[in-house]
């Protein structure tokens, strides 16, 4: 779906608890020229770039530099920062939270990762690979998200197909704890 202002595509993967009124809201953009974000009033946005050579978001004038290499960048949906492209097209991928809280973690291959308690949670996999929980395992593809709403207790892992490489992380842990939830 084009962008509220117009500057992009967006692909919704999830909106919690429904598209229209929705408190987690995950999505993959496209982001082809230079402009500013929509705004999101309540909202907590995540952000963090999967491909291309980066953006650069200015807040107030500040420009803040983000690549595939960087971690999340969390910021007030109700601002509106202008984006440059650092060197053509990106594709970057939102977590917004309006209620509640929730955050994004880069995934190491192999290591282990808990949801929080009270949590919501899942893997977004930025290349192919298979998620392990004990002896229970699920293969998803590149750009694929799994997500539960009452998440299995243990020991999550992620082995990505193809060897990983410092220029960006193979995935990201989300989680989404709902307004009222007490960890």
């Amino acid at each position: 779906m084009p962008w509220r202002n117009g500057g992009g595509l967006t692909r919704e993967l999830l909106a919690w608890p429904s598209p229209q009124d929705w408190r987690c809201r995950l999505s993959v953009a496209d982001i082809a020229s230079d402009g500013p974000f929509s705004a999101f009033p309540g909202v907590a946005r995540h952000f963090v770039v999967l491909e291309g050579d980066g953006v650069a978001l200015a807040f107030d004038g500040e420009p803040i530099e983000q690549c595939p290499s960087n971690a999340p960048l969390v910021f007030d949906g109700a601002l509106t920062p202008s984006c440059h492209l650092l060197g053509g097209p990106v594709r970057d991928l939102n977590l917004m939270i309006r209620g509640g809280s929730g955050g994004m973690a880069a995934v190491l291959p192999g290591a282990a990762w808990q949801a929080p308690v009270g949590a919501q949670a899942g893997l977004f996999a930025r290349v192919p690979g298979r998620w392990r929980n004990g002896t229970e395992a699920l293969t998803l593809p590149a750009l694929g998200l799994l997500w539960f709403d009452t998440p299995p207790p243990g020991d999550w892992r992620f082995e990505p197909d193809a060897p990983a490489t410092p220029e960006a992380p193979v995935g990201w842990w989300l989680h989404h704890i709902p307004e009222g939830i007490t960890p």
